[in-house]
């Protein structure tokens, strides 16, 4: 049975457990799953079901004698644990040097730039929580009219502003400038506008939007556009691409209106790739130490995933994964070094296969390129043969 589609669900920080290489980033102990399974909130019978729990390593829950899915642990082969790295490395892309990051704050030449090109000054310029950050300086800025400028341990160059303040169009126009300003050595991964409103402390509205950098070479995004595929993306995958090889783009404001978006492609005549990303996990809970409100959003996405498979037609292939890991629990509120799961199922495929320790996330990008037979040169270790019926 030919498979006419891929659905590539991106559970964004959905962490199994710290990697081998985790001391390097600070990481030793972390595990996002772990953690939000201790919660009373977390009730996932659907994930359970595709092999979750019977992932080689995962030692802190039993799995279910014959779950329907293939499954498998993957490890990040890329010098990072950030969005872009992760996604990047899923499509294909291992990036050998670390992004710029910046953890006393952007150094005086960008700064002065960047409010040259604007005409604002910015204020705070240093790595920040970014529900405390316009806490601590959203007053100000309402005073003022100066940007509130952070970062955090990842690479990001992030623009907070009140929406009464900057016009959402502007804050967008200003981070534009930043983009095409920020190459080279001081490429961050991403831009992030972070619009918000209300009175204070203020409140963050869903009108955030990331200027990632383009990928430097063919993912397998590309591969699938040049043969012919659709590649529709659902979230912030566009931005994460900076829209190289998509040929669709959904945005959303919540991992309900993600999955619900996915549901409705379901019903959509294509063959191709529907790539989503659902990252409400990392941004709402993970990067605020909330298990219980991650391990409900889990319980959450794991009913609709119920309706999403009871949906799928035969020749659909579901793939879920993640790109790093954020630990709730963990100390502070970053990124964590941690290998991934990787959940396949579908009519086409086999049942129960126990697809081990893959050595990258690339592994995934290159199943999907094998599947639909396209010639290729991203990295990765296709798994195609080891799934189909």
């Amino acid at each position: 049975m030919a498979i006419n589609r891929v659905f590539l669900i991106v559970l964004d920080s959905y962490g199994i457990g710290y990697a081998e290489d985790a001391s390097l980033f600070g990481d030793e102990g972390s595990n996002t799953l772990k953690s939000i399974i201790a919660s009373k909130e977390y009730d996932c019978p659907n994930l359970e079901k595709l092999g979750l729990f019977n992932i080689d390593k995962i030692d802190y829950k039993q799995g279910i004698e014959n779950p329907i899915g293939c499954y498998a642990r993957a490890k990040e082969q890329s010098m990072g644990k950030d969005t872009t790295i992760g996604h990047w490395e899923i499509a294909g892309i291992i990036s050998k040097e670390p992004m710029p990051t910046y953890p006393n704050g952007f150094p005086d030449y960008i700064l002065e730039e960047f409010e040259k090109r604007t005409g604002k000054k910015c204020i705070c310029n240093k790595p920040y929580s970014g529900t405390e950050v316009i806490k601590d300086f959203g007053k100000e800025h309402m005073e003022t009219g100066d940007l509130i400028l952070y970062t955090s341990a990842d690479s990001v160059f992030q623009i907070a502003a009140h929406e009464d303040i900057v016009p959402i169009e502007k804050l967008y126009e200003y981070c534009e400038i930043a983009r095409e300003m920020l190459q080279g050595k001081d490429g961050v991964g991403r831009v992030i506008a972070r619009p918000f409103d209300g009175e204070y402390p203020f409140k963050r509205t869903p009108r955030r939007h990331d200027y990632s950098l383009i990928p430097p070479k063919n993912t397998m995004l590309d591969y699938l556009k040049e043969n012919g595929y659709e590649t529709i993306s659902v979230g912030k995958i566009y931005d994460i691409f900076a829209g190289k090889g998509m040929s669709e783009s959904n945005l959303t404001k919540s991992n309900v209106e993600g999955m619900e978006k996915s549901i409705e492609l379901l019903e959509k005549d294509f063959k191709g790739l529907a790539f989503i990303n659902l990252v409400d996990f990392d941004m709402i809970y993970g990067h605020r130490n909330d298990v219980d409100g991650y391990a409900k959003a889990s319980t959450v996405f794991d009913k609709q995933l119920g309706e999403f498979i009871d949906k799928m037609k035969d020749e659909d292939m579901l793939i879920i994964t993640a790109d790093h890991g954020c630990d709730p629990s963990f100390k502070g509120t970053d990124h964590s070094r941690e290998n991934v799961p990787i959940l396949a199922y579908g009519k086409a495929l086999r049942e129960n296969i126990n697809l081990g320790t893959r050595e990258s996330f690339a592994d995934i990008g290159k199943t999907i390129l094998d599947i639909f037979d396209i010639d290729n040169d991203i990295a990765g270790a296709s798994f195609k043969r080891e799934i189909l019926k």
